[in-house]
């Protein structure tokens, strides 16, 4: 068995995976930079626990993390966990993925690990989209190289700032909204993050293939993903599990 972790800013995503390459279970837990590593050795044993599957049975470990101060914890947390060193996506870790931007290791690991399943289960060429802590646009040619992308603040950023920024706007919370139109502020706020999100992604999707001369996959993952594509005028896939599956295919890469 392999076990997962997809670390952002907000969030860390665990994923359990069986012999047969099978999602076990996926959870998610709050990314806490002040934790040790047996803090989070006791988290991953709880949630293990709570699924009902045995951690002396997982043989391997891989984690991408965006939050550097984390990582040292992190590699001691699944050593001790496993019984061996994790394999963290960075530099030197086979992929596949033929990155063309200019500092390659600048781009987001989670992006590199989502690039790498995309690319395996979708046509190219690709356009995909991860809203998280940012929202971020990636472009996968049907060379499968990556070209680069672009970067938004993310949904629950915007909102925080839309009302700490003002004097008479409520805190509100990310949720589907009632009407297109408002009719109280609580309303009108939600109504326009979420129909002003939609249209953002249509209107860089239609920039990018129009630019590109070439119609993409669409493909979105991440937590805010879910309630935002179905108010898209493209047809956008919602993929859970997909830098998951792409932090499985990367270990096998570089252990077989």
């Amino acid at each position: 068995m392999l076990l997962a972790l997809d670390v952002g800013n907000m969030t860390t995503s665990v994923g359990l995976f069986d012999e047969m390459g099978e999602l076990c279970f996926l959870s998610t837990l709050d990314t806490d930079k002040r934790k040790t590593a047996d803090q989070i050795a006791v988290d991953l044993m709880n949630l293990s626990q709570l699924y009902h599957y045995d951690l002396s049975e997982v043989e391997g470990s891989i984690f991408c993390s965006v939050v550097p101060s984390m990582d040292f914890h992190l590699q001691k947390a699944l050593s001790r966990l496993v019984g061996r060193p994790p394999l963290q996506v960075g530099p030197g870790v086979k992929t596949g993925l033929n990155i063309r931007t200019e500092i390659h290791t600048q781009l987001g690991v989670d992006l590199v690990s989502g690039s790498v399943a995309a690319i395996e289960k979708f046509p190219p060429p690709i356009i995909m989209i991860v809203m998280g802590t940012a929202t971020a646009f990636c472009y996968i040619t049907e060379k499968k190289s990556f070209e680069g992308g672009l970067l938004f603040p993310g949904i629950n950023i915007s909102l925080e700032a839309l009302s700490g920024r003002t004097a008479q706007l409520p805190d509100v919370s990310f949720a589907k909204p009632v009407s297109l139109i408002g009719k109280n502020t609580r309303d009108c706020m939600q109504s326009g993050i979420v129909y002003g999100t939609a249209s953002m992604l249509d209107g860089v999707i239609d920039r990018i293939q129009a630019l590109t001369e070439k119609k993409a996959s669409l493909v979105a993952t991440g937590p805010n993903a879910p309630v935002i594509v179905r108010y898209c005028n493209n047809h956008i896939i919602y993929d859970k599990n997909l830098v998951m599956d792409g932090l499985y295919q990367i270990y096998r890469k570089n252990t077989i």
